[in-house]
């Protein structure tokens, strides 16, 4: 067979691997390489090569290399477990984005010391380079492999009876995995555990609660401790702890997990992004709706959530008995705005149709799910659907990223956004998608030359799409790299003809329009997260839920305190008066803690004066400054959103 590598053509003979072939053409990418592709497709370096191709290796640089090695050390930390407590039964331990994890139903728990054990005994499996061995077996011979793992075989159980079933072995260690892995353990040259936490099997609370070791690997030490670096950085940056530090939120273990309550300077944080949005969305022509928050099963039929998203709903009543009324809180507000579009008979004169709603929105999330303000059950968003005729579509389609432009590039998130084109997948179950392979085809053409029309640099994401219709989803990382959509704009040409919504065109005729299903800024307590991790807690001012804290030196200064705060409060500015009986290094040192925009400190001088010794965050010197020319500076930065400091 004929082997193409760095635009070489060499012959080996049938059956050799990736790693002999290496060994021959590039030895020190033999020593290095996690795997490689083979016109295109990755493979393990042990594995056989049975046919003429290309091969290219595949080193830690490249992310689906880093996959496999960290794959690899989930079996490694699986392994070590197993030694240190033999009673504790294997769930599952993928890769995943900054890491992996394996999840474990044992007794007792993984204590600091305990982790300290694992780590020494997974640097000492590792170092006897071990090779990880792929065996296959019959469905029956694996279930008699694993009949002391009932996880597994749970899983073994779900996989049709005649397909063969994959296990690696690493010295005495066996686990059920489909791979792809290294071809030895000496290649995991970094790891480190980070931390543990209760995952439900299979992410169902109906489940048992199991133990969940998290860690992480690289190819070298230095990325390692690179990442481990950025890491430190990250948890100052958390929303998670800077949030309830700084009194933006908070949640409470007998309300629920995934519904925090939001402290008033949260709130305050909140109100003003909402107030902003549809003020926006009114010059932009949007109409405002106010519509309810649950309704009966039969409106989630109409529009297919009934069958598609049930069990992400909150339900109320029996949902199988039809013989009494069962209503459901709103996973989404589609289906009640186009009640607004059908009150009455509508031209193509009225279109295009704008409706904007500030929605609260309910999900039964899985708990494993759940992450601060990001991950929540209840939550509230900007969202809007346009409702046109087939000509407007794209000119509105642009509109709607060109508001989520202004909206996230304002707040200061646009700057770190990615794009991904989320399409169906066709080889899917029918049910979970609405419409024809022609219908859905359609959609994706006209939305993927949109976006071609438009410049943007997407990527494709298959079986990502809504159930009615293609979208563009706008991603943001947290400061630890999970990937969230905080902006979606869909193109929906199925759910108008469910509902019959139609318009008079210009030819006397009836006719379906399309939808466009939006938000602009997204979810209100996820944005509120993003923006504490990007500024770590340090709000832009025209934001911050405190603008302004005056603290006086003396009692004697404070008639003159608060005779400012009046006037920045008439003015329209957030202002707190600092009069306690502390020593002003005291007072500045908290209000900094509290990064405050800015500090005004009034003493017997500036009462008398009129004036004020302000000092801008991020700067130690103090300006003094009248309160109307301090006034004047404050309205300018707010008017133009500044958030420079």
């Amino acid at each position: 067979m004929i082997i193409s590598y760095n635009g070489l053509d060499h012959e080996f003979d049938e059956g050799v691997n990736s790693l002999d072939i290496l060994g021959q053409l590039d030895p020190d990418a033999r020593k290095t390489a996690l795997a490689v592709r083979l016109d295109g497709e990755i493979a393990e370096l042990a594995a056989p090569v049975s046919r003429s191709c290309q091969i290219v290796p595949i080193f830690g640089s490249d992310p689906d290399g880093l996959r496999i090695l960290r794959h690899s050390a989930s079996h490694v930390l699986a392994q070590a477990v197993k030694r240190l407590r033999p009673d504790a039964k294997l769930a599952i331990g993928p890769a995943i984005d900054n890491g992996f994890y394996y999840d474990f139903d044992t007794d007792e728990p993984f204590t600091p010391e305990f982790l300290a054990q694992v780590e020494k005994e997974m640097k000492h499996i590792i170092g006897k380079n071990s090779r990880l061995e792929r065996f296959v077996l019959p469905k029956e011979q694996a279930l008699e492999l694993m009949k002391d793992e009932p996880y597994k075989t749970e899983l073994i159980n779900d996989l049709p009876v005649d397909e063969p079933i994959s296990f690696y072995r690493q010295e005495g260690f066996t686990d059920l995995c489909a791979g792809p892995h290294l071809p030895n353990l000496g290649r995991i040259k970094a790891f480190k555990i980070t931390s543990t936490a209760g995952a439900y099997w299979r992410g169902s609370e109906k489940n048992k609660m199991l133990r969940r070791i998290y860690a992480t690997a690289f190819a070298s030490k230095e990325e390692l401790d690179a990442y481990l670096k950025q890491q430190e950085e990250a948890l100052k940056r958390d929303h998670n702890k800077l949030g309830r530090e700084l009194e933006y939120f908070t949640t409470v273990d007998i309300i629920g997990q995934g519904l925090p309550i939001i402290l008033p300077k949260g709130a305050r944080v909140i109100q003003k992004l909402q107030r902003w949005v549809e003020d926006t969305e009114q010059k932009r022509g949007y109409q405002l709706t106010k519509t309810p928050y649950f309704a009966k099963r039969e409106l989630y039929r109409l529009s297919g959530h009934w069958d598609h998203y049930r069990d992400g709903m909150f339900i109320m009543g029996d949902p199988d008995d039809e013989s009494k009324e069962c209503f459901a809180l709103r996973p989404m507000t589609c289906p009640f705005q186009y009640q607004v579009y059908l009150n009455r008979m509508r031209s193509y004169r009225d279109l295009p149709m704008r409706l904007g709603e500030t929605s609260t929105l309910f999900r039964n999330e899985d708990s494993g799910e759940m992450h601060g303000l990001i991950r929540v059950r209840q939550f509230t968003i900007s969202e809007g659907h346009l409702v046109l005729r087939p000509d407007q579509l794209e000119e509105e389609f642009r509109q709607c990223l060109e508001l989520a432009h202004e909206m996230l590039d304002t707040v200061g998130l646009w700057e770190d956004c990615s794009f991904r084109f989320s399409q169906w997948d066709p080889a899917n179950p029918k049910n979970k998608y609405e419409g024809t392979k022609e219908q859905w085809d359609e959609a994706q053409a006209v939305m993927g030359r949109i976006l071609d029309h438009i410049g943007l640099e997407y990527t494709v994401g298959i079986d990502e799409a809504a159930f009615y219709g293609p979208k563009l989803d706008i991603q943001y990382k947290n400061v630890f790299g999970k990937e969230d959509t905080i902006v979606t704009i869909q193109i929906d040409m199925l759910l108008a003809a469910r509902y019959g919504m139609e318009y008079v065109d210009r030819d006397g005729q009836k006719k379906t329009p399309y939808i466009i299903h939006r938000t602009s800024l997204g979810c209100y307590e996820r944005t509120l997260a993003y923006m504490i991790e990007k500024y770590a807690g340090a709000m832009p001012l025209w934001l911050s839920p405190e603008q302004v804290r005056i603290m006086t030196i003396t009692d004697r200064a404070d008639d003159a305190a608060y005779a400012l705060k009046a006037k920045l409060e008439t003015a329209g500015i957030n202002a707190e008066v600092d009069s306690r009986n502390e020593k002003i290094g005291f007072k500045l040192r908290e209000a900094r803690h509290d990064k405050l925009p800015y500090m005004v400190v009034i003493g017997d001088k500036e009462a008398e004066n009129g004036t004020a010794a302000v000092t801008k965050r991020g700067t130690q010197e103090s300006i003094v400054m009248s309160a109307d020319s301090f006034i004047a500076q404050l309205l300018k930065e707010i008017e133009c959103k500044d958030r420079s400091f």
